[in-house]
């Protein structure tokens, strides 16, 4: 296959976050078949809505790209790219469910001579020993003589402006040095790359950019629960220890999300499956599952201090979603605040401007315009939208 814009037509599988960015990207320069099996998203994309957000009506609308529910569409496309989500179960335990049903419809349409590319993040293995077998026995294909696969890890962050996917270092691999030499074409069409040694390293690299992350935010957060009972303020502390040239300026919070909070667990998964267990990880994710607990009890004991009765208490919430200026609401550990809070017997209501809902999680979410006339016990700001700004308030995440 020779790497040129005439011979190759994309198809992007999954159209959240991810996959809608990535298509828009790639319609400058090759043909898109934008897929996904919401037939009211594809509605609204075709009209240049994006519920999320995120990606602007101009690029949306676009005659290189074919928006579509239709998975008979996907046999027209010689590269094939899986943004689908990769969520944990009840357990916390790897649901690859969307993966597998996304390579099964895949595999059903896959012409010889495609390439499938997976940019979900995973566990080391996942592309060549879960999607490679399902694609083969759905499409009646052999691996590497019909067709090929890839990792790119996505590396889109929503609501970020600035590290946009044409401004970030893409990792390519493929399964044969000229499969990646296809893969490193078409997205070195888009941004810069790095061609991992193997499909199995950019996998692994993709799910420990996150695990870091989750590890120093779980440090900072024990940090506040040490500071705190010293009746220190965490944030003083951290504005005089980033002075030193090589401190990394990590803060507490609630890590929810679906990345930082759900990656961890695919790499200790798979670290369990061959018989090591991590420690290190795991304990990050205890302390950092558990701080929604930890803010309740210390709103409860400041209500308790100001002669708030508890019961019935009614108590506003500033933001829902689970990182500011996006409308995400998955994984949030905002839920887990105000369901912890209602224990106690709390009338917990919510303002978040960035979700057009009456409701969220079965709270109330109230208009901005109602908040000056909101008579409330305590106003707590657990997520720093822009919309909500100088908004007073009693407790602060």
């Amino acid at each position: 296959m020779k790497p040129d814009n005439k011979n190759i037509k994309i198809c992007v599988v999954g159209l959240g976050y991810v996959g809608l960015p990535l298509a828009t990207a790639l319609a400058k320069h090759y043909p898109v078949i934008a897929y996904d099996i919401n037939k009211n998203k594809i509605e609204e994309l075709k009209r240049g809505l994006d519920s999320n957000g995120e990606t602007k009506k101009n690029l949306i609308i676009n005659e290189n790209i074919d928006y579509t529910f239709d998975p008979k569409k996907i046999s027209s496309a010689s590269f094939i790219i899986i943004t689908v989500p990769t969520p944990v179960d009840e357990f916390k335990r790897p649901d690859l469910t969307p993966i597998i049903k996304a390579c099964q419809t895949i595999g059903k349409n896959l012409s010889s001579g495609s390439i499938v590319i997976l940019e979900s993040t995973v566990y080391p293995g996942v592309t060549e020993e879960v999607c490679v077998p399902i694609l083969e026995k759905t499409s009646g294909l052999k691996y590497k003589k019909d067709f090929n696969v890839g990792y790119s890890p996505e590396r889109i962050n929503p609501g970020d402006k600035i590290h946009t996917i044409d401004r970030v270092v893409k990792i390519v691999s493929g399964d044969t040095p000229k499969t990646l030499a296809v893969i490193a074409r078409v997205y070195g069409s888009i941004t810069k790359i790095f061609k991992a040694k193997s499909i199995k390293a950019a996998e692994a690299a993709k799910v420990i950019e996150n695990t870091q992350r989750d590890l120093n935010i779980a440090l900072m957060n024990e940090l506040k629960i040490i500071f705190d009972k010293m009746d220190l303020d965490i944030i003083d502390v951290l504005e005089a220890a980033k002075t030193k040239w090589n401190f990394l300026p990590f803060y507490p919070g609630l890590v929810g999300g679906h990345c930082i909070g759900v990656d961890p667990y695919y790499l200790a998964e798979k670290a369990k499956s061959i018989g090591i267990h991590p420690q290190l990880i795991l304990a990050g994710r205890r302390i950092n599952d558990s701080m929604a607990s930890y803010h309740a009890g210390k709103i409860i004991k400041l209500m308790i201090s100001k002669n708030i009765n508890i019961k019935k208490a009614k108590v506003l919430i500033l933001g829902a979603t689970f990182k500011p200026d996006v409308k995400d609401l998955r994984n949030s550990k905002v839920k887990d605040l105000a369901d912890e809070l209602r224990k106690y017997g709390c009338d917990v209501e919510f303002f978040e401007p960035m979700v057009d809902k009456k409701e969220i999680w079965g709270y109330e979410n109230i208009k901005k315009n109602k908040i000056k006339s909101k008579v409330c016990d305590l106003v707590i700001k657990a997520v720093n939208h822009k919309k909500i700004g100088k908004i007073q308030f009693d407790y602060e995440i």
